[in-house]
């Protein structure tokens, strides 16, 4: 991949803790690999039933810079549930279980469901990765490209998260050639194996199992839970990541430090982690914020935007890494932050929304934006 020129991106001052939170797991329709563990799972503040009037802390983040339904919902994270209006729940910090919800004010407000401290915030802080101004980064983009412009007026808000590489592994290899459906289902049953939290909303939810409790689940017993083949690629990763020299988390977390194409074939060295799942799990959990998951659907949208004069040729893995250097051309070291957004614009409940809510010129009988073509009518 071609060197990335640098954005002069400003940070917000604020504290980010070296260790990354985890986001929160999420309920599990099958019960079977639970006894497998001997270790009663631990019951916080006896099932703590959600309150009916959470008192919502303001995170003073302004809805341009987090809007939570272009956030969470959007294929980041499968372990975070939508537990009431414009508000979702989830697990920071390995412990913390929290929910955010969208303040009639455009703030975001949070509620830990457990007795906390100040870490706790410290961790959702960096789960959202607010050091990172949005509506700078965006400013960059849309000074590159006036289609970003048209889009951003409409899908303010869409922030990258910053999981926890363990958790953000395991989730992207359920991913491979799958449905959400079916991803999330898997996602729900490895959430399961891990310590019990609470329950919010009706969904309960788990701490993250650790990669010793993973090394305790067969590929026969993933594979009786519905995973398919993919039970072999978490079988196989789990055992490499414990061979790893000072632990698979530990190398996991030096992945943050090297360049990109270091990351990516380290991932890759992972069963069942190819180019695609290394791209997703360095973009959103080791800090590799120019990363970009190629796809069919990335391929279309730089084939009709960036790399016109591929238009009808088919993605081959030979052209992953000149999508790739397309993107990183055009909107810089926070590339992926940008593919993001443009991969949202594409999916069919923001395609109806941008239908609905981009105004017409006057002027124009069609106008464009994020590749849906809009007839006023006559």
């Amino acid at each position: 991949m071609q060197s990335v020129r640098t954005l002069p991106i400003m940070k917000r001052p604020i504290t980010i803790p070296s260790t990354p939170p985890s986001p929160q797991s999420l309920p599990s329709k099958t019960t079977t690999l639970r006894t497998l563990s001997s270790k009663k799972p631990r019951n916080i503040l006896t099932n703590p039933i959600p309150e009916e009037d959470p008192k919502w802390v303001p995170l003073n983040l302004s809805r341009s810079e987090l809007y939570l339904p272009l956030t969470f919902p959007t294929g980041q994270t499968f372990r975070w549930k939508q537990t009431g209006p414009i508000q979702y729940t989830g697990v920071v910090g390995r412990s913390h279980l929290v929910s955010l919800k969208q303040l009639d004010n455009g703030d975001v407000g949070y509620h830990f469901h457990c007795a906390t401290s100040e870490s706790a915030r410290d961790a959702l802080l960096d789960f959202l990765n607010v050091g990172i101004s949005l509506t700078e980064v965006w400013e960059s983009f849309k000074a590159s490209d006036k289609r970003f412009a048209e889009l951003a007026t409409h899908l303010g808000g869409a922030r990258v998260l910053r999981q926890d590489p363990l958790e953000c592994l395991i989730q992207f290899i359920c991913s491979s050639n799958n449905n959400i459906k079916r991803i999330t289902m898997m996602v729900d049953f490895i959430s399961s194996l891990g310590n019990y939290l609470g329950a919010v909303g009706g969904f309960k939810f788990y701490e993250f199992p650790s990669l010793e409790r993973l090394a305790m689940v067969s590929e026969q017993e993933l594979r009786a839970a519905g995973f398919g083949y993919r039970a072999k690629y978490i079988v196989g990763t789990v055992e490499t990541l414990k061979s790893k020299p000072g632990g698979g988390m530990e190398w996991l977390a030096v992945l943050r430090k090297v360049d990109l194409p270091e990351a990516i074939v380290s991932l890759c060295s992972l069963p069942g982690v190819g180019p695609k799942v290394a791209a997703c799990i360095a973009l959103f959990s080791l800090d590799q914020h120019h990363a970009i998951p190629v796809d069919t659907h990335v391929w279309k949208i730089a084939t009709r935007y960036l790399l016109p004069e591929l238009a009808g040729t088919s993605l081959t893995p030979k052209l992953h890494n000149r999508v790739a250097d397309a993107f990183v051309r055009t909107y810089g070291k926070y590339a992926g932050w940008a593919q993001t957004l443009l991969f949202i614009a594409e999916l069919p409940s923001q395609k109806s929304l941008l239908n609905s809510t981009e105004e017409e010129s006057p002027n124009s009988k069609k106008r464009k934006l994020g590749g849906i073509t809009k007839v006023p009518k006559e």
